[in-house]
Order: structure tokens, then sequence, then C-alpha cells
């Protein structure tokens, strides 16, 4: 049997704070209890690109900080390759790799490829092999012509830049990739998530661990996805499966002529469940839901037969916004203390 990139079972970590009165804390009081995670179980297969997805303050960077043997467990355990990470955390800082968005990284006095290279020796990369990786990185995210500036002269995307460059130099087994594309411009952030899809395609038994705020690089990077919220795993599946849990049936959107009839009774018809409709001036916007897809022929015939001319018709799919929103009760978006 295949030993799991990642194994965390039962997982917890609390922090203890003190009570609040009136805004300040009470003389004498006991301190409380802020649970991070809570029993949080997760699987992660080598060579899977997993992902993490949840509000600031639902526990995904201290899940992340004890993978890394940053931060030590309240309770549970928390195994990277089959190492414990209390127990055995020096033997995984030398397998693992972790990227933050919006760290501050490096040293402000020395160049990009200065900070790329002492990076590279503390893993022991050899030269040569340091040199190339180097270039090719700064080559693959656009900072060639930066690569003689030194860190204080940046801008905050710049940085982020080299701070990504420098998680992927050590070829880690694991790799820890916390919002990497935090602040990044549009066309910056798709670099990143290119040269994400070429490495893992490239090294089929290396694992990536990335959380992430916004939907669709989740939905387009990650083979997996766990949803947290409030320290808790609440699902853990495909894309694709997430998105089949919120619509149980398929529904179709279609615009047509109006002044015709044939749109009126089409819940009559058998196979479907729901329709509804808004009529304009010119056009009426259809929204049919079906008890299974194949009963989309018998209502475009039925439209067709009433006289009306279908101008668009589109299913409908469900988002991994529509999966959150269910689960968790409100959007990702939703601020809060990150934890």
């Amino acid at each position: 049997m295949t030993t799991p990139a990642i194994r965390t079972v039962d997982l917890t970590r609390t922090y203890k704070v003190p009570r609040q009165a009136t805004g300040r804390p009470e003389q004498g009081a006991p301190p409380g209890e802020f649970t991070a995670l809570d029993h949080a179980s997760v699987e992660v297969q080598p060579g899977e690109l997993f992902g993490l997805l949840g509000t600031n303050g639902a526990g995904k960077t201290t899940l992340i900080k004890i993978l890394t043997t940053l931060l030590a467990p309240t309770a549970g355990s928390a195994f990277v390759e089959g190492l414990d990470v209390v127990s055995q955390a020096q033997a995984i800082r030398s397998r693992i790799n972790m990227v933050s968005g919006g760290e501050s990284s490096g040293y402000g006095i020395l160049t990009v490829r200065e900070n790329l290279w002492l990076f590279s020796q503390l893993y022991a990369v050899p030269r040569q092999e340091a040199r190339r990786r180097i270039d090719a990185m700064l080559e693959a995210v656009g900072l060639t012509a930066k690569a003689d500036t030194r860190i204080s002269y940046l801008s905050t995307g710049q940085r982020q830049k080299m701070n990504f460059c420098r998680g992927f130099i050590t070829d880690p087994r694991i790799l820890f990739l916390d919002e990497p594309t935090l602040g990044l411009d549009v066309n910056a952030a798709r670099t990143i998530r290119q040269y994400i899809r070429g490495w893992m395609a490239e090294r089929p038994g290396r694992t990536l661990l990335l959380t992430t705020h916004y939907m669709m690089e989740a939905d387009e990077l990650c083979d997996r996805i766990a949803i947290i919220d409030r320290g808790r795993v609440l699902a853990c599946d495909t894309p694709a499966a997430l998105k089949r849990r919120v619509q149980r049936y398929p529904i179709f959107e279609m615009a047509l002529t109006s002044g015709a009839n044939g749109w009126h009774d089409l819940d009559r018809l058998p196979g479907v469940q729901q329709c509804t409709f808004a009529e304009g001036p010119t056009s009426v916007d259809l929204k049919v839901t079906l008890r299974e897809e194949g009963v989309v022929g018998s209502v475009v015939q039925e439209i067709v037969n009433g006289g009306s001319q279908i101008l668009s018709l589109k299913k409908v799919e469900p988002t991994l916004e529509d999966v959150f929103v269910e689960m968790v009760g409100h959007g990702l978006m939703t601020q809060g203390v990150d934890a």
C-alpha cells in the first residue's frame, strides 16, 4: 500500500486567549480557548495537487504550519510521507518547502539572484544545478531583468514572484503553497498557475498542497479539494463531485423569440421538474429544471412545435462558489482573522 504524502488524523489545535470583558482581559480570569483546527482528518496521495478552500480564520494556515513542522498540534496526529511532524520534524524539513502569499521573504540588501542562491545552498543544491534552476525560474516568472536588483527595490508583486521562485528552487518532494497568487495581477497569476501545472506534469511523484481564495484557481488546478470552516473539514472530493452535491437535477437556460406559445406549458411534459420564465418585449428567458438530461430533446421539440425560435441554449453548471455557500453558509471572501 502506498504511503500517503500527507495524512492527518483528528488533528486539533487550540490557543489560549484571555477572556474579554468590556474590551479588556478580566483581572484573574482564567484564559479561554480558541480552536483553530477541530479534529481535522485529510489524506493526500503522492502526485496529487490538493486544495484547501476556506475563509480567513478557517484553519488553513494553521494546518499548513503544523504539516511544515512550524507549529505543534494540541491533539491528534499528522504525517508527511509517513513521518510524524512532531517526533521526526528534521527528516521532514529536507523534503518540503513552503510559499506564503504576501509574506516578506528574503534579505533586502541582497539581490534577487543572491537570495535564491542563498536558499538553494541551505538545501545543499549542487552549485551548477542551483544556477540552472535559478535562471529557469526567473525566466518562467518574468524576473530575469530584475535578477541583480536588491529585494528592497522590488514592487510587492515582484517580491511575491521571487518568493514563489524560492519555493521551487529546492525541487521539494512536497510543496505547500499558501495563497501563492495573492496580490498578483491577472497576467502574473496566470503565469504562476501555468508554472504549477507544468511542474506537476514533469514530476509525477511530487505533491502540492494549495490554499487559495480564488474559486477559479482551485477548480482549474486541483485534483481534489477539502472545504474547511471553523477548523473542521466539511467535505473532500474532486471539484466535479463537489459540484454534483449542490445540483440534483440538470438545469437549462434558453432565450426564445416572444409571441408564440410553445413554452407556456412545459412543466406538464414528462421529466420536467420546474419551469420559470421572464418575458421581455422581444424575447423570453426560460429556465427549465429536468429530472434527467435526456428530456431536453422533448422540451426543445415542444418549443419549436409551438412556433418559438430558440435564440440560445445552455446548460447551467454549478460552481465551487455554489458548493461553498451551501456548505458554509456564506461566500469565500468573507473576511476574518487568519488562522
